[in-house]
């Protein structure tokens, strides 16, 4: 995620993950990403839960706005917090680099050969 007035840096490591894991083996770390900033009673990421555990994907310089921010940003129901779903949504639209590729990665998630 970058942003001119946020002063926040996200660097797209996202294609080359998903070029080392393959498209299954990439949503299943955006899963295990999921998991480590969900809040384990709701399963959601909450703001608290995404404030606790922020540190763990080196965003703790992340300020209480901007993460309100992150979450209204993914937040497709309006209920306040991220499910699963809506969570790798974000991680999409967050990537250019799988934006620009999105219909193929997901072709092969689904290992569908042709479109």
């Amino acid at each position: 995620m970058a942003s001119a007035n946020s002063g926040v840096v996200f660097e797209d490591f996202f294609p080359a993950m998903v070029e080392k894991l393959g498209a299954e083996g990439f949503m299943q770390e955006l899963s295990n990403g999921f998991r480590l900033l969900m809040d384990e009673d709701k399963g959601l990421i909450t703001f608290e839960s995404l404030k606790k555990n922020s540190a763990l994907l080196g965003l703790q310089d992340m300020s209480d706005e901007e993460l309100m921010c992150m979450l209204r940003e993914g937040d497709l129901d309006g209920d306040g917090a991220l499910n699963e779903m809506e969570f790798c949504t974000l991680m999409f639209r967050l990537s250019p680099g799988l934006m620009k590729n999105s219909t193929n990665l997901f072709l092969e998630a689904l290992n569908v050969d042709d479109f």
